[in-house]
């Protein structure tokens, strides 16, 4: 990609030059955010000292991402690691738990699960471990939901694993609960597959008026629009700008559908790249990601998470974010 590519232009000048040149555009007619925000996902434990490091670590990481203006932090919601990519004995730390930890050490931070998997907990446990996250934290909670998918730890650990089309279903009637119990409606839920005496939810969410939902997949005839019905957000697997271009078009008019404001949910998506290995290009496309329609680009630390999150934290983010 050549670097006079209009893409890249202001890429070589002095940050406050290029920050103006950026602030002197057109604001985006597309997504939530005035630029592009830059969330931090978690998801290994695999760090120098075993385990008596990886509480301080997290901590420091939490604070971090605070104080170079990081909106939210999330983790996985998995009892293994993910075999695919590292070895499934890696350490793997339960999700709400790591979360309230994190709560703790911080002030502003948001924290979510990216995402959390419909199968492991039932919704009226599910809503109620949001809300205690949401009320302890001042506020600061997202409920991060998806269909699951890794079978291998639902048999290893006797987690009733039904079929694709179950789970979806089980989705669909989880966020029905979670927001029946975050309203004024305390009384039953009777759906296929799950069964509600009373749905009190004591304490209220501080967050109003509930927390927000971000829904995680790219499918086309279920997840996006399930999305488009009851999310805030959303998070599109990563792919090349005419992939993320498509399914931002289903989106559009799976909310059209649904009478929703498409400009209103949060459309993010991991980064695809490294940032720190060809600044030009990694800017380049995240302005063409920006142009979309993405809003938040949810950056995976390597090595040392604090120092890459720290090192986050300088020009490269501030152009990110003015993007």
């Amino acid at each position: 990609m050549s670097v006079t590519d209009p893409a890249h232009a202001g890429v070589g000048v002095p940050l406050r030059a290029w920050v103006q040149r950026r602030r002197d555009r057109p604001p985006p007619v597309t997504g939530t955010l005035a630029g592009m925000q830059l969330d931090i996902h978690g998801p290994r434990f695999t760090w120098p000292g075993g385990p008596e490091a990886i509480g301080p670590t997290f901590a420091s990481l939490a604070q971090t991402a605070e104080a170079i203006g990081v909106r939210t932090l999330s983790v996985m919601d998995h009892w293994f690691q993910m075999e695919m990519l590292w070895p499934a004995e890696e350490p793997m730390l339960e999700g709400y738990t790591t979360l309230s930890f994190a709560a703790a050490k911080t002030e502003r931070l948001r924290f979510r699960m990216l995402v959390g998997g419909v199968t492991y907990r039932h919704p009226g446990l599910l809503a109620k471990t949001v809300t205690t996250l949401d009320v302890l934290s001042g506020g600061r909670a997202e409920l991060g939901l998806g269909a699951a998918w890794y079978e291998r730890e639902h048999r290893g650990l006797g987690v009733p694993f039904p079929p694709l089309r179950e789970r979806y279903e089980r989705l669909s009637e989880t966020l029905q609960i979670c927001f029946q119990m975050w309203s004024d409606d305390n009384g039953p839920f009777k759906g296929k597959y799950y069964e509600l005496a009373e749905t009190i939810c004591e304490p209220r969410p501080i967050s109003r008026p509930r927390p927000p939902v971000l829904i995680g997949g790219s499918g086309e005839r279920k997840t996006l629009r399930l999305v488009a019905k009851y999310a805030d957000a959303c998070n599109i697997f990563a792919g090349p700008t005419d992939h993320i271009a498509h399914k931002l078009d289903v989106l559009r008019r799976h909310c059209d559908n649904e009478g929703r404001d498409y400009d209103r949910i949060n459309k993010t998506m991991l980064a695809r790249n490294d940032p720190f290995g060809d600044a030009v290009d990694f800017l380049a496309d995240a302005q063409r990601y920006r142009d979309l329609g993405i809003d938040t680009l949810i950056f995976v630390p390597s090595g040392d998470p604090v120092a890459y999150t720290r090192q986050l934290g300088g020009d490269l983010g501030a152009r990110l974010r003015d993007l």
